[in-house]
């Protein structure tokens, strides 16, 4: 019986986001603290089994609404039969013959749920990486973030951009460029992966603050469909900021990475409301000295600390908020290689 196995990771967004969205460029990269594991294995009928984002069974009904009010009616499943349909679509469009041969997908996750790490679109992509694999199917790999994207923007009806998706299929440290001609003249950006290691990185996150990243954009995507200069000038400069911040990579000067983030996120706060929970991990991450900017779409942070003694103060003043910090161990393509889940998959 045939069986693969696929793994993605969480993302943080270091340097340009929100702009991915909005045809500017973005600094991201996976860390391995958390992943999806995903499995496929060979069985008569086509089965998509719920995973821990599917929640169907609840210790209360406190339980139960509080489950609701945070994350919705919608779990993973979905997104593995979105990702199925288009994978499917394509192979028939490229006149791309696959074996009669049917699977029983499960996945696991730990990454924590709508704190601005990517936890959906690691499922899409984990997805795609195992039917690529179960049918030995070559896709190119710029094109695999935009399948990504169009699972859960189209299909599905989700805000989101590329920035995830790419950073996931590409794995470690990824600069993108979403030039606007480009995207619409190939389905996809400009991305390189950058193989130079950030030091004294950490993630930071309230697991209390989830929030749909979508309720974010909607007001800003308004804004910039109608051309607003505010909103068109801050996203040209926080595309700015990603790509000082490669360059300075590339040129070793890793001194001036804390002000680029810091510069990253006082661009986010003049265009974007921001609530007050979000807005005080920011601030008591730099009252410690470190700098610090959202990961995503607020709940977690990102930033880099001076030495050990001010990630401890730094630890310790995020705690007292709640927050959830560590030391990111940056993913690279090599870290895929895994048994799922620790081989404990049902038999299908």
């Amino acid at each position: 019986m045939k069986t693969v196995n696929s793994r993605s990771f969480a993302r943080a967004g270091f340097l340009g986001n929100p702009s991915d969205g909005y045809y500017g460029k973005t600094l991201s990269f996976t860390f391995s603290e958390y992943c999806v594991d995903l499995h496929l294995a060979e069985s008569s009928r086509l089965r998509f089994m719920p995973g821990e984002v599917d929640d169907a069974a609840f210790d209360s009904p406190r339980e139960l609404v509080r489950n609701l009010r945070l994350y919705g009616y919608y779990g993973g499943v979905r997104m593995l039969k979105a990702v199925s349909k288009l994978f499917f679509e394509h192979c028939e469009s490229g006149g791309i013959d696959l074996p009669p041969v049917n699977f029983t997908a499960e996945y696991k996750i730990n990454i924590p749920r709508l704190v601005g790490l990517s936890g959906s679109s690691a499922i899409c992509s984990a997805m795609l990486k195992a039917l690529m694999r179960f049918y030995e199917v070559e896709i190119p790999l710029e094109i695999c973030p935009t399948i990504c994207l169009r699972a859960e923007r189209d299909e599905l009806g989700i805000a989101c951009g590329l920035q995830d998706r790419v950073v996931q299929m590409y794995n470690g440290l990824v600069f993108m460029d979403f030039d606007r001609e480009l995207l619409e003249a190939k389905g996809h950006g400009s991305y390189e992966r950058i193989d130079v290691e950030i030091p004294n990185l950490y993630l930071s996150y309230d697991p209390n603050r989830a929030e749909e990243s979508g309720k974010a954009h909607s007001a800003v995507r308004r804004l910039f469909n109608e051309r607003n200069d505010n909103v068109l000038g801050a996203m040209s400069e926080l595309a700015d900021i990603a790509q000082k911040g490669r360059d300075a990579l590339a040129a070793g000067r890793i001194s001036e990475l804390p002000a680029l983030v810091n510069a990253n996120f006082d661009l986010r706060e003049s265009i974007f409301d921001i609530s007050p929970e979000n807005r005080r991990m920011v601030s008591v991450a730099r009252s410690t000295g470190a700098s610090a900017k959202f990961a995503g779409s607020g709940g977690a942070i990102v930033g880099i600390y001076e030495d050990d003694a001010q990630y401890e103060r730094l630890s310790a003043a995020l705690a007292e908020i709640g927050c959830r910090t560590f030391k990111p161990h940056v993913a690279h393509a090599d870290d895929e290689a895994c048994d799922a889940g620790g081989g404990n998959w049902r038999n299908s």
